[in-house]
């Protein structure tokens, strides 16, 4: 079976407005509900390498980066920063505890870090900020 254009561009779009929900979500959590004092020290307790500047960037990433995906712009960097950002909390909290979530296990962060990786591989799709932009700048370029 074969999606046709739109078929793919709808999928896309879909799947970065769940991912950007996600993403968006866990940034505020840190940013918010936790606070970045209370991320940090979160981050000193699983022994995560430069605690105080890791839990800012880990925070700005997921919240950028899921607002970024959401409306579609600049969606391969912020794709490719969130999977590295996943990869991460695999590596240093996630791993020794299994695949399910609920032993705190690495099932979350593998699934968003794939599926960021995925959006990051083949673009954001024409329902995007990044594909007017795209439709601009050649536009702009051939005058």
């Amino acid at each position: 079976m074969t999606f046709s254009p739109v078929a793919r561009d709808l999928s896309l779009l879909i799947a970065r407005i769940g991912l950007g929900v996600v993403f968006i979500a866990h940034g505020w959590q840190k940013f918010s509900t936790w606070g970045i004092d209370g991320t940090q020290a979160a981050f000193a307790g699983m022994d995560i390498p430069l605690a105080d500047v890791s839990a800012i960037v880990a925070a700005t990433i997921e919240l950028v980066g899921g607002i970024l995906l959401l409306v579609g712009f600049a969606t391969r960097i912020a794709g490719a920063l969130l999977f590295l950002n996943m990869a991460g909390a695999f590596v240093f909290v996630h791993v020794g505890n299994g695949l399910f979530v609920g032993d705190g296990g690495y099932e979350l962060v593998l699934t968003l870090g794939v599926a960021a990786l995925l959006v990051a591989g083949v673009g954001a799709g024409r329902f995007s900020v990044d594909a007017v932009v795209g439709k601009n700048s050649r536009i702009l370029s051939a005058s």
